[in-house]
């Protein structure tokens, strides 16, 4: 299968796992690259010694191309574009920033570099920046997400019809029909996060893991909209924003309450009370824990069958 994305990054299909904090190591980008996709490592939850392992592992596991996620509000994020740059990391995907601050920085070093935004005016920003791609990624992702709320059914087309450089589809989708319906709008390719949690190589707690299979429709919701946008599965902590929302609470309060390593607690640890649980609204179709090759597999053949559905299809207008 080869398309834009599938030459830009070397890669079989057009299937990018996304940079999940907590959740995306090296055992699963590895796994996902070697299955013909691109893996990618979650570096916003490293520290620079984690990365620099994550990286070396990583390499070791796989000789096909993987990239690295670096969310621009990381604090030591100097450190990690020279561990980057030190390993000759093929692929960064720039996130929660100004594509503008390190993109050429890394295109001097060699490195292709795709920005996530969530709007048709961020993605133009993006490509005058200089990025080779973008990621756009709709309302429904899980993570930190946009503030207007644009579902990724409307966010593709309004993208594909502003840039001209590759567009990668993310937020909702987790199956091979949601992979068609991407490309059908417009997408190069889809990025996938959620679907990959549920699977053995994936860093989340298992206790994760599995309230991530148990999620039925309604079970998330966009949250801490004040601070920055993130979409969490229904808990105690859940519970807590909605009550200090609903009594008026001022955003240093709401910093208050999220306190220190609360994603770490939740996704990492595994306390699934306290802690905050961020996956996408795709997680009321995840049932079943697969290893990453399985997905990957499952979703290009599910795509297959869509796409010779639409062929065979006898629609006359």
């Amino acid at each position: 299968m080869k398309n834009k994305i599938t030459e830009l990054f070397n890669i079989k299909y057009p299937i990018i796992q996304a940079g999940m904090i907590w959740c995306s190591g090296w055992e699963l980008a590895s796994a996902v690259s070697n299955a013909g996709g691109l893996g990618i490592i979650g570096s916003g939850s490293m520290y620079p010694e984690i990365l620099d392992e994550h990286i070396r592992k990583c390499k070791e596991a796989t000789q096909k191309p993987f990239a690295i996620n670096l969310p621009m509000l990381y604090p030591n994020i100097e450190e990690h574009i020279q561990t980057i740059i030190k390993h000759q990391v093929p692929i960064v995907f720039t996130s929660a920033g100004n594509p503008k601050t390190y993109t050429v920085r890394l295109k001097e070093a060699g490195i292709t570099v795709v920005h996530v935004v969530s709007s048709a005016k961020f993605a133009l920003k993006a490509q005058e920046a200089g990025v080779d791609a973008v990621v756009a990624e709709g309302f429904e992702a899980g993570g930190h997400n946009g503030r207007d709320e644009t579902t990724t059914f409307c966010l593709i087309p309004q993208v594909k019809a502003v840039i001209s450089i590759p567009l990668i589809a993310a937020g909702g989708i987790g199956t091979g029909r949601g992979m068609l319906a991407a490309l059908t709008l417009g997408a190069d390719g889809v990025q996938i996060g959620s679907r990959f949690i549920a699977s053995p190589e994936s860093s989340a707690h298992q206790n994760f893991k599995d309230e991530v299979l148990k999620a039925k429709e309604g079970d998330t919701m966009l949250m801490l909209k004040e601070l920055t946008p993130v979409r969490l599965l229904k808990n105690r902590f859940f519970e807590q924003v909605v009550q200090a929302n609903e009594s008026g609470a001022s955003n240093e309060q709401l910093i208050e309450l999220l306190g220190r390593g609360r994603a770490k607690k939740g996704m990492f640890e595994g306390d699934l009370i306290e802690g905050e649980l961020e996956v996408g609204q795709i997680s009321g179709l995840i049932n079943e824990m697969k290893p990453a090759a399985e997905i990957v597999t499952e979703i290009i053949t599910e795509f297959t069958v869509a796409l010779n559905e639409r062929s065979d299809s006898k629609y006359t207008f």
